[in-house]
């Protein structure tokens, strides 16, 4: 089931090709099992509904801010055969964006074609500022609503046009599989044609610079985050970006929560490297 360099390497390389690439035996089926529990009962408790508008669907289930209800949704953003091939196409300085999960009922239709980056105002194509993942708990197939994508359209001089349609195909995929793709690819929920719910976990990254789609330091309180394992909490904004981008007044965020945190600032390592080439002279 775990992947291996050479195999991180070539999905990587097929997202910068098509924009999509999609890892199968990704991930295994208790935890598929231990997360559809979770989902069924976050809904029941928090007596989640759809939310019936054009983008998120009328018969869609969405349950947004995962990482606050619990241990098994801290091991989606830092999944070994996942997140290498996500720190490829971004770098290890991303960030996750958001955490949410979305189940595609009977008698869905589809969702409008969009590129999950089109709200930034960039010119395009551009070098990948979001890298998503669609992890199916489900099979996701043509009948049952898999996502529609359209390959290669990562590479296109614009976005989509809202609730035009386009043609594309079903990202099928079996239950354990995760479809991780470029933010630009144009692509949207299809309709659900039988009697079984379409189920699956969008976790969604960005690069280091760039703004997360959920506010995860406001989103995730404090003692949340504080047991959170390292690389979680660097991934959810505790951590900086080319050792600038994050700091608060000059101390690394981390320390928020109680830890106590090496800050080597951009122009501190600047100031060591001229000292040891002139050291060198």
């Amino acid at each position: 089931m775990s992947a291996n360099k050479q195999q991180f390497d070539e999905h990587a390389e097929k997202i910068r090709r098509d924009g999509y690439s999609i890892v199968e035996n990704a991930i295994e089926a208790d935890f598929l099992d231990a997360l559809t529990a979770d989902l069924e009962r976050l809904e029941r408790d928090l007596q989640i509904v759809p939310s019936d508008n054009s983008f998120e669907g009328a018969r869609t289930v969405r349950i947004y801010n995962l990482l606050i209800h619990g241990p098994n949704f801290e091991r989606i953003p830092v999944h070994p055969n996942v997140l290498p091939i996500v720190e490829r196409v971004l770098d290890r300085g991303c960030l996750v964006s958001s955490l949410s999960s979305i189940a595609i009922c009977s008698d869905e239709i589809p969702q409008p074609i969009h590129a999950d980056d089109q709200l930034m105002p960039i010119p395009k194509p551009h070098v990948p500022t979001v890298c998503n993942t669609m992890w199916a708990l489900t099979d996701f197939t043509e009948e049952n609503g898999a996502t529609r994508i359209i390959p290669g359209s990562h590479l296109y001089d614009h976005s989509p046009e809202y609730l035009k349609e386009y043609d594309s195909i079903p990202a099928e995929m079996p239950r354990g599989s995760v479809m991780i793709y470029h933010g630009s690819l144009w692509h949207g929920g299809g309709a659900n044609r039988t009697a079984q719910r379409r189920i699956g976990i969008a976790m969604n990254y960005c690069a280091g610079y760039i703004r997360q789609q959920e506010n995860q330091q406001l989103g995730i309180p404090r003692e949340i985050a504080a047991r959170f394992e390292p690389r979680l909490q660097e991934l959810v904004g505790y951590s900086l970006y080319n050792g600038l981008i994050g700091h608060i007044d000059k101390t690394h965020p981390k320390d928020l929560l109680g830890g106590r945190s090496k800050l080597d600032l951009i122009w501190k390592q600047a100031d060591e490297l001229l000292q040891r080439t002139r050291g060198g002279d």
